[in-house]
């Protein structure tokens, strides 16, 4: 039988229960009358922030990109980002945009790199949301880069190619290739040809249009171009034809003609090689210029028969060590220029040590664009091979495109 006093002890013992039960679900999950009364007794919005913040490495990923990573934030505005290597605790530069909707780093990611990124953000009634990810970017085993030329911001001879050569091989060259869109304003029709599997070069059928811009997209950045192996590379790169510049070499007469827009400028005795060396036939683009440099023939296949330390204006034209450039050690009581082909192979003009006064070769170096085109014919040597520097101008229209994978 139960007393008045028991039911009385239990009935309040029931009540504490509920509380503790009520004060649990407090700590857990927040007050519900804290959320969603507005003071007034009616209905408001919650006091957790609407801002929803979004960090695109996602937290303990590997693999993320070393150019898109960053955040946003949307129903906000983003307060505070601060981004560190992990471990040693180095700040990453980085900025928030003007309308407090993103944030990215300054400078390219480093590959293989653990960060840490910590952001906060407020709604429109003022209320914090917080994100944090760690995470670490793709390595250079698991990555391929392309370097390529001409350089943004250049100018350069209606020859030059655009060039990539990739670190590592690339075995789904269609998807790296339609990643790299090569545009110009001339409208010419512009495509890739696959040279191997890690150097990729794009060019118009003809020459680049005199005065024409070129814009160059490279989205690579997360393609896959081999298993396992991913792009890390996101930008535009633009550059500008000059002037059109073609020269010819005539090596059974050892003259140089330049023709800059379709006029003779100049006609300029040279030496070509030797009847032991003789010089490619060919269309070949300057692809490099130096005011001098060393030239030694045991790096090109020729022993010690020669080693120049100051060869001036020597301009390059093949990968294999062709080049157009002064000459100061000839025979001065006999001069090979316009006369006899004495050189290694490359294209010798008039000049003197030290590469100053006004010689030939200090001219036609003055005058020439990294792009231009050096034409040698009557050469009983054969025809450079299309790879052999940037010098795919050797090659048919119909055999360029054969080799594109788009």
């Amino acid at each position: 039988m139960t007393t008045p006093d028991i039911a009385a002890r239990r009935a309040l013992g029931a009540c504490a229960a509920l509380m503790v039960g009520a004060l649990t679900l407090t700590a857990c999950g927040g007050s519900a009358k804290a959320d969603n009364d507005d003071g007034k007794g009616g209905k408001g919005s919650p006091k957790t922030s609407t801002a929803k913040i979004a960090i695109s490495a996602k937290d303990g990923s590997t693999g993320a990109s070393i150019n898109a990573t960053g955040v946003k934030v949307s129903d906000g505005k983003l307060t505070d980002v601060k981004m560190t290597v992990a471990g040693s605790g180095q700040t990453v530069p980085g900025a928030i945009s003007g309308d407090g909707r993103s944030w990215k780093p300054k400078e390219r990611l480093e590959r293989g790199t653990k960060y840490q990124i910590s952001a906060t953000a407020k709604d429109g009634e003022g209320r914090t949301a917080a994100a944090n990810s760690i995470f670490t970017t793709v390595t250079s085993a698991n990555s391929f880069i392309g370097t390529y030329t001409p350089d943004s911001g250049t100018t350069v001879g209606v020859g030059m190619p655009v060039s990539f050569t990739f670190d590592k091989s690339i075995t789904d060259k269609k998807a790296v290739q339609s990643h790299i869109t090569v545009n110009t304003t001339s409208g010419q029709q512009v495509v890739g040809h696959w040279f191997g599997d890690r150097r990729l070069d794009f060019r118009p059928q003809e020459y680049w249009k005199a005065g024409s811009k070129v814009t160059m997209d490279i989205d690579l950045d997360g393609v896959q171009g081999a298993q396992g192996v991913y792009g890390v590379q996101k930008k535009t790169v633009s550059f500008t034809i000059g002037r059109s510049q073609v020269s010819t070499v005539d090596a059974h007469t050892q003259t140089m003609t330049v023709v800059r827009d379709g006029q003779t400028v100049k006609t300029v005795p040279i030496s070509a090689g030797s009847p032991q060396h003789t010089t490619y036939n060919g269309q070949m683009v300057i692809s490099e210029k130096f005011v001098q440099t060393r030239m030694n023939g045991s790096t090109v296949g020729f022993g010690g028969e020669y080693d120049i330390p100051d060869v001036p204006h020597a301009m390059r034209l093949t990968s294999s060590g062709t080049f157009i450039h002064g000459n100061y050690w000839y025979n001065k009581g006999n001069p090979p220029f316009g006369r006899e082909g004495t050189s290694h192979g490359c294209v010798g003009l008039a000049d003197v040590q030290g590469a100053q006064g006004a010689t030939s070769a200090k001219w036609f170096f003055d005058n020439s664009l990294v792009g231009d085109v050096v034409i040698v014919k009557n050469s009983p040597d054969t025809t450079v091979a299309p790879d052999n520097g940037l010098n795919g101008w050797n090659m048919s229209w119909s055999a360029w495109t054969a080799g594109s994978a788009v």
